[in-house]
């Protein structure tokens, strides 16, 4: 589904007021408007494809036949209201583009839980000692494991599809449904991640979580900023990655943690060019290269917030989707329209495994270079 220059602006707002800790009624209401133009261009766009659209999809081969039996139910059982699971292909389909059309989410290492978001996180200690064949243990290595099962948040969205659907295949009813869930989805993980409060939704990156951190109201409080990055010339640039790195090198508790080739860089892509400009040079050979000392990668995300970035180190933050996705109709909200409404459910889970896995920094690249 083609998003609309009106959803861009829209979506770029509820941004802005979570970058900037809006309250929450604002930041609601932004959310919901920018569901709600979704729900327009999907009710412009579904008119449009029943308009042209023949009854025999070829997509529809690519389905599996569960996948077939519940979007042929949409189309044909108009009366039914109780919550339905969407099948677990189509959820996956959905994780694949959520993780491929936006790298932060990637690069955070976002898991589908699937039904039950439950996971096991371990902490090693001890070391291996060296010794003979076949001669005693002289070394223990203690791993202590804790269950979590943590539920934390649910993500809500908004689905619409014509109510006369005799010209859709399922193959087309499931794209059109699984588009707009990924759409409303996307952003909100990707704000969540990085910014979230806590407060009935994911811990971002951005905030403290050491031992002993003062929550108030579940909210928990933001990061300060490290210092400045500036990439102002190629000595520069070397002293303050490796200050980056040097900080990411260890945990809290002071333990050792390899970086090398796994630090994240998030910027807006406002800034991005700016950060881009500083270290691309022109080689011996009169082509221009673009390099990072220590195999930095930098991700663009408009959730980041502007004249800042932040790093992490990919691995040390856990990020979940789990429960799967319900959906709940309502065919009478829409029904002077001739389209049915449905709400998309995703429940989530983010935090970092401790308050060193991520670090603000304050962006202050120069104009001229």
């Amino acid at each position: 589904m083609k998003l609309s220059n009106e959803f861009k602006t829209i979506r770029d707002n509820f941004l802005a007021a979570v970058n900037n800790n809006e309250p929450a009624e604002k930041q609601n209401e932004l959310y919901g408007a920018m569901l709600d133009e979704l729900l327009n261009e999907a009710k412009k766009q579904a008119r449009a494809e029943a308009e042209g659209l023949i009854a025999e999809n070829p997509a529809d081969a690519k389905l599996s036949a569960r996948e077939r039996k519940f979007f042929n139910a949409i189309s044909t059982d108009v009366g039914y209201k109780e919550e339905k699971l969407l099948p677990q292909e189509t959820i996956d389909r959905i994780f694949e583009n959520l993780t491929t059309a936006h790298p932060l989410l990637a690069e955070i290492g976002l898991v589908n839980a699937g039904l039950r978001l439950k996971f096991l996180k371990s902490e090693t200690s001890g070391v291996a000692v060296w010794g003979k064949i076949f001669g005693e243990i002289k070394g223990q290595l203690d791993a202590a494991f804790s269950e979590e099962e943590a539920i934390q948040s649910k993500l809500t969205a908004f689905v619409v599809v014509p109510k006369d659907l005799k010209d859709f295949g399922p193959a087309w009813i499931e794209s059109f449904v699984a588009t707009q869930i990924d759409e409303a989805f996307a952003v909100a993980l990707e704000a969540a991640f990085l910014s979230g409060d806590g407060n009935d939704k994911p811990i971002g990156l951005n905030r403290q979580v050491q031992e002993g951190v003062a929550i108030t109201g579940g909210v928990y409080p933001e990061k300060t900023s490290m210092g400045d990055l500036t990439f102002a010339d190629s000595a520069t640039t070397v002293k303050e990655l490796t200050n980056v790195y040097k900080h990411h090198s260890t945990d809290e508790k002071g333990h050792a943690v390899a970086v090398d080739g796994k630090v994240v860089m998030v910027v807006n892509p406002s800034d991005s060019w700016d950060v881009k400009r500083q270290y691309t040079s022109l080689n011996a050979q009169g082509v221009y290269v673009t390099a990072l000392p220590y195999n930095l990668k930098i991700v663009e995300s408009l959730a980041q917030a502007t004249e800042k970035v932040l790093t992490f180190v990919n691995g040390r933050y856990d990020a979940y989707i789990g429960g799967g996705i319900t959906l709940r109709k309502y065919d009478q909200t829409l029904a002077i329209e001739d389209l049915d409404l449905y709400t998309a459910k995703q429940f989530a889970y983010g935090k970092a495994k401790d308050d060193k896995a991520a670090a603000v920094w304050g962006l202050k690249v120069s104009e001229g270079k």
